[in-house]
């Protein structure tokens, strides 16, 4: 399977599945829980680490990997005690409903949406979840039977089975959930602005810019040196290959679905609910 077509199969599903942090329908559902909704984070960390049941502040830090562990204890386990995890996949799957039926209309009856679910589908069964917490916990939940709902679910084990395999890659290259951060905004993916919501101290910041000057990574103005750059590559690169195993076992298969989903990424994006810039590198103009 071409890198190129593993990096666009992220790029087409990254939005669908994260519409679930951005929709005001999920907003709603958050509410209706209980949870605070002044600020995206109680809903964030409830709705993503559901599927991993009343998870602690550690084992959410660990998966999410470049949140400030501080961070992480100001929100859990507090959700839980406002909102059973068990309630909040209901919510999730429920606002998920609606979001995608305001966004698709009819489509989410079509042969075609039921066809871009079904190949998901196939490629999510097909994920390696060895070592990939987020992905094998979404794995695990049921399958919904309406299309449009499975192909949500099957792109958000898709994007977590990615995710998993960028922390295995981001270790690997030796960055720390600081240096991870630091060295990806040296690169340009987005200013260092945005990176701020993970809510690093400035001197933690610093100190893990020290450590890649140190490696000569960056410069003294924070900017990647070519070394920098080639180990961001390398990242990417290994992440990509390690995302390849559900893009090799759906085959040509891919290109179809790719065609599939597009109208319904495309219709995410052009709502506007995505922000334009995002740690992840990939903006609402993507």
């Amino acid at each position: 399977m071409d890198a190129t077509m593993v990096r666009r199969m992220w790029q087409l599903i990254e939005p669908v599945h994260a519409l679930v942090y951005y929709a005001p329908e999920l907003t709603e559902e958050a509410a209706n829980l209980g949870l605070a909704t002044g600020e995206r984070w109680p809903g964030y960390f409830a709705l993503r680490s559901a599927p991993l049941g009343a998870a602690g502040p550690q084992l959410v830090t660990a998966t999410y990997y470049s949140f400030s562990p501080r961070m992480v204890a100001e929100y859990v386990p507090a959700i839980w005690s406002v909102a059973d995890p068990a309630k909040v996949l209901d919510a999730r799957l429920s606002g998920v409903d609606r979001a995608l039926r305001a966004l698709l209309g009819d489509r989410v009856d079509s042969p075609e949406l039921a066809e871009a679910a079904a190949l998901a589908r196939r490629a999510a069964e097909a994920a390696d979840l060895a070592g990939r917490p987020l992905a094998a916990a979404n794995a695990d939940l049921p399958w919904p039977d309406a299309p449009h709902l499975a192909l949500w679910q099957a792109a958000t084990i898709l994007r977590e089975h990615r995710g998993d395999g960028h922390v295995a890659a981001l270790r690997t290259a030796g960055l720390d959930p600081t240096e991870a951060l630091v060295s990806f905004a040296a690169v340009g993916a987005a200013p260092v602005e945005v990176f701020a919501s993970r809510r690093w101290t400035d001197e933690e910041w610093a100190a893990a810019r020290d450590r890649l000057a140190g490696r000569g990574l960056v410069d003294a103005a924070g900017l990647a040196t070519d070394a920098g750059r080639q180990l961001r590559d390398e990242v990417e690169r290994r992440t990509d290959e390690l995302a390849t195993a559900p893009w090799r076992a759906l085959g040509p298969a891919a290109g179809r679905l790719a065609q599939l989903v597009a109208p319904v990424t495309q219709a995410v994006v052009a709502s506007g609910m995505l922000p334009r810039q995002s740690t992840l590198g990939i903006g609402r103009a993507q």
